[in-house]
């Protein structure tokens, strides 16, 4: 932290691993997708909105991970740091969701261990739970003071910070094979809680009379700020962004509420396939009987 000290707030940062760890990723997205629909004897096209989503997720992704919002966020801001954490959340996290290949997305999440836990987190009540454990967590000021002197504890807490999005999202989107989307009125009130519950340290972190975060006490020389306004504003930018947000997306299900109502989502032979393949699991080869027991068959 000393070194760091005669560091330039704003001074330019490449990110080369960073930049390449992402490039990385791309190629292999594409390439497994690319053989994974030779091999398949059903395949599904990678779509040109998939594509989009997915490219829009690579986009937010730079913009959470590299200069300048990535520099400002480890060392000089915590406004910074919440806004990266948003990023990740509510724009990286469903955008993949929705812009990933859905035969790499089958692949991901066919193994058994996977697919146990995402049956799990589906639930809202559990969702709810591990999204603010993730996010309340991570922002604790021990991690944060962690993170900003090791490399490893950030990428670690960013990969976290995904998860958690991703597990927000995933009873809303509903793209995991064998996972059906939650009804409108429920998509709704769980997004409300969502937007509430996890969101509860932005009143600490607006109502404390004193900074807590001692990484983000030269934040004056960054953003003209001081460290407890900076705290202020963050707590703000993360209330407010989480429940304009989610409740905006919750609304538009609302809205569309008549025009599901008698349609199903399009079934896919991977949503069956992981019906038979959790029967097998239980020792029930003839499948679960029970329409409860087959959520991607309601879909």
């Amino acid at each position: 932290m000393r070194a760091f000290a005669t560091v330039e707030p704003l001074g330019l940062d490449a990110h080369l691993a960073t930049w390449a760890i992402l490039l990385a990723a791309v190629l292999l997205t594409v390439a497994g997708h690319r053989r994974l629909l030779r091999s398949s004897k059903r395949p599904i096209r990678w779509s040109r909105h998939q594509i989009e989503f997915f490219a829009g997720a690579c986009a937010a992704l730079a913009l959470a991970l590299t200069w300048p919002l990535a520099d400002l966020a480890a060392h000089w801001s915590l406004t910074a740091l919440v806004a990266q954490r948003l990023i990740l959340v509510l724009a990286v996290a469903p955008m993949l969701l929705l812009g990933l290949p859905h035969d790499v997305l089958e692949r991901a999440t066919r193994p058994p261990v996977v697919d146990a836990i995402l049956l799990r987190l589906r639930r809202p009540p559990v969702a709810i739970v591990t999204v603010t454990v993730i996010l309340v967590g991570s922002m604790a000021p021990p991690l944060v003071q962690a993170q900003a002197s090791s490399p490893l504890i950030r990428d670690l807490l960013f990969v976290a910070t995904v998860i958690a999005g991703l597990v927000l999202w995933l009873p809303v989107l509903g793209r995991v094979p064998g996972i059906p989307r939650l009804r409108p009125m429920v998509r709704f009130g769980y997004l409300a809680a969502q937007g509430v519950i996890p969101a509860f340290l932005s009143f600490v972190l607006i109502l404390a009379p004193r900074p807590l975060y001692g990484t983000f006490a030269r934040s004056r020389m960054a953003i003209d700020l001081r460290p407890l306004n900076d705290q202020q504003i963050a707590g703000f930018v993360s209330k407010l962004a989480m429940l304009i947000v989610l409740l905006t997306v919750g609304t538009v299900f609302l809205l569309r509420t008549d025009e599901e109502m008698g349609t199903d989502d399009p079934l896919v032979w991977a949503d069956v396939q992981r019906q038979f393949d959790r029967a097998d699991r239980r020792g029930a080869p003839d499948g679960p009987a029970s329409p409860e027991a087959t959520p991607g068959l309601q879909r």
